[in-house]
């Protein structure tokens, strides 16, 4: 069953068309991997679905709540409560430098959850060690390398309870040597069948814990598929080229 349906989705900033009638949907509980050259569209597309850029047509429906119908946004209150379902991680952390990483993470959940205070520390403590970072609880984000710094960003996003989690091109901003340790967390999520869609540049990684690959170039999703038939044998030239590139 679906649980994210984008339909005819298109976005532009002033005469230049960034998204083209973006389609697709999400199952629950599957991992897209979406993929494409540098200013393609993809961040654009995943920011969407938050309501991080607004769209200028189409429809976004989310556990069959529409975000935005036919072009027309939901009232405030509606957006509030469709794009709770969904957690972000971004390219460059977005950390609160003047907090230290339990205070990054229990920060919204004070203001957005009804949960007791003791319920929400019992929580980042639980998601700092399934992070693999207990021992940098009381640690600002400004003594922490660049892969601690996404891990303690996932885990800030797993705070909320989503039940899809975004990911914009989570290990670009980091040396290669830290990229693993992202990964697998990552990896881990996919494993307890967390929905997720991942904007990478991790040819190996999205061929490995996807479902389903989508390939963007020029605002549009020029082909999709399972992993082993989009990287083996693409529809498409400019898929095929792209691949030839990356891999």
């Amino acid at each position: 069953m679906a649980i994210i349906e984008v339909s005819n989705v298109k976005k532009s900033f002033g005469n230049v068309d960034v998204l083209k009638n973006i389609t697709f949907t999400v199952d629950k509980s599957e991992v897209i991997a979406v993929i494409g050259p540098s200013g393609s569209g993809k961040s654009t597309m995943l920011r969407s679905l938050i309501h991080l850029e607004h769209v200028n047509g189409g429809s976004i429906c989310v556990q069959g709540d529409y975000l935005v119908k036919d072009g027309v946004y939901a009232n405030g209150q509606g957006i509030k409560q469709i794009t709770s379902k969904m957690g972000m991680v971004f390219q460059h952390f977005n950390l609160f430098p003047h907090l230290t990483v339990k205070e990054n993470l229990e920060l919204a959940p004070k203001y957005v959850k009804k949960a007791s205070k003791e319920e929400i520390s019992q929580k980042s403590r639980e998601l700092l060690e399934k992070v693999g970072l207990s021992a940098k609880a009381d640690v600002y984000p400004a003594r922490l390398s660049g892969g601690q710094k996404q891990r303690v960003a996932i885990a800030r996003a797993l705070m909320m309870n989503p039940d899809i989690i975004l990911f914009d091109e989570p290990t670009s901003a980091l040396d290669p040597e830290l990229t693993g340790e992202v990964l697998q967390v990552i990896k881990q999520l996919a494993e307890e069948h967390m929905t997720m869609i991942v904007v990478t540049h991790e040819m190996g990684f999205a061929r490995e814990v996807a479902n389903k690959i989508m390939f963007i170039d020029k605002g549009e999703i020029l082909e999709s598929g399972k992993p082993e038939q989009l990287f083996a044998n693409p529809k498409f030239d400019r898929t095929r080229a792209f691949i030839n590139t990356v891999l």
